[in-house]
């Protein structure tokens, strides 16, 4: 990947310097603590501005999951109550297993619509992003799947 691609799919508020790997030690007797208290003092790190992710961003967030997660768990609390409410005021006897599989289908959505709440949330600060969110999610997911990818790839 060459370091004009890796630019473009940068995140908008990622940090732009790239922090060094350490250096792997080998054991090293220890008369010598002065030189490992030098290599860590040299490691470059980053601010809590730098790594947060700015506000905007993240009240985006927070509204899309509330939206994603919200509404199945709202309606899942609801059906459980509308089952209730039948069997007790009307003779419509609801069988349970049926409640049960309305009600996993809906808490399951709920937390489902955490995560995509997230990544279809535009990460980008001067974009807003569509209503559904289906661009941002497929562009997140890349981002993520790619940052996967590298990990394992630095770990092999």
């Amino acid at each position: 990947m060459s370091g004009e691609e890796s630019e473009r799919s940068r995140l908008p508020f990622e940090p732009n310097k790239k922090r060094q790997k350490p250096a792997k030690t080998q054991s090293k007797p220890a008369t010598q603590p002065q030189e490992s208290a030098k290599q860590t003092e040299k490691k470059p790190s980053y601010t809590k501005k730098e790594m947060a992710i700015p506000q905007v961003v993240s009240q985006r967030m927070i509204r899309r999951v509330a939206v994603f997660c919200g509404v199945p768990t709202a309606l899942g609390i609801s059906a459980l109550v509308v089952s209730y409410l039948l069997a007790i005021y009307s003779d419509i006897q609801l069988p349970p297993i049926a409640v049960l599989l309305v009600n996993m289908g809906l808490f399951g959505l709920g937390v489902l619509g955490i995560t995509y709440g997230v990544l279809s949330a535009s990460w980008d600060e001067e974009k807003v992003g569509s209503l559904l969110g289906l661009g941002e999610f497929n562009t997140n997911w890349g981002r993520m799947v790619e940052v996967w990818r590298e990990t394992r790839q630095k770990n092999l």
